[in-house]
């Protein structure tokens, strides 16, 4: 009984510690968020004409232990004691590592002009999940961070399937190779396609244990979200289209 006290003090003494350091409280673990373009960009939506066959970074995202997210700063700016980095500095702070946010985090979606703009795609994951981080005021600390930790842990290399136009794969043959792998439960995301509507593999998660930086890997609470529902669902993962024009798919 008294070592299992000394235990929880400990635990105590180190999350207040963290606290102190960061300024930030509140959450317990974060959310390493990969898309795969071929999925996110067959189902209707207009996307810039090169659809990269790799996993690309959405974000990294503060959890509760429920598994709901952190809201942003803007809605509750008690998530820190720290003053995070105006959003409108993200340009200037993530010069040092801009050429690998292109390649590995870019948005696939234009904007009015018809341009891609992936600036903009980040200062929303920094207004939306950064500034309410371990990083509050560490833009290229956060940034740099999820780049590595997506850099370090590949899907492709721990999910047991290949890309195909026509193999169905169930999500729980996916997640028990994962789990074999890694050790650990992600949690798998699916869209739609529209007209046969096949069900698709459009993000992988994985979770962290909260720590600055984040490295360790755990069981993500929810194994599953956006239209796959059960485990027995069959699942789609699309290659990426030889060609700009995905819409032919539809």
């Amino acid at each position: 009984m008294k070592m299992r006290h000394l235990m929880a003090l400990a635990a105590a003494v180190l999350a207040t510690v963290s606290f102190l350091l960061s300024g930030v409280s509140g959450f317990d673990f974060y959310k390493l968020s990969l898309t795969w373009p071929p999925s996110a960009c067959n189902i209707g939506r207009e996307c810039i004409p090169y659809i990269p066959g790799m996993f690309t970074v959405h974000g990294l995202w503060p959890q509760y232990a429920n598994d709901t997210p952190v809201p942003p700063y803007a809605q509750d700016p008690t998530c820190t004691t720290i003053t995070p980095t105006d959003p409108s500095q993200i340009p200037a702070q993530l010069q040092p590592i801009e050429d690998r946010l292109h390649e590995n985090w870019p948005s696939f979606y234009p904007d009015r002009t018809g341009t891609r703009d992936d600036p903009t795609f980040w200062r929303h994951e920094w207004e939306y999940h950064g500034m309410c981080s371990d990083y509050p005021n560490d833009t290229l600390g956060y940034f740099t961070e999820t780049l590595n930790l997506a850099q370090n842990n590949n899907p492709l290399t721990v999910m047991g399937i290949q890309p195909s136009d026509t193999t169905l794969h169930e999500v729980k043959t996916i997640l028990d190779a994962v789990k074999n792998k890694s050790k650990v439960y992600p949690q798998i995301v699916c869209n739609t396609l529209p007209r046969v509507t096949t069900l698709q593999l459009v993000e992988f998660r994985f979770c962290f244990k909260r720590a600055k930086p984040p490295s360790v890997l755990q069981d993500c609470p929810k194994k599953l979200a956006g239209d796959c529902k059960n485990e027995t669902d069959e699942i789609r993962f699309p290659p990426a289209p030889p060609i700009s024009s995905i819409k032919d798919e539809l």
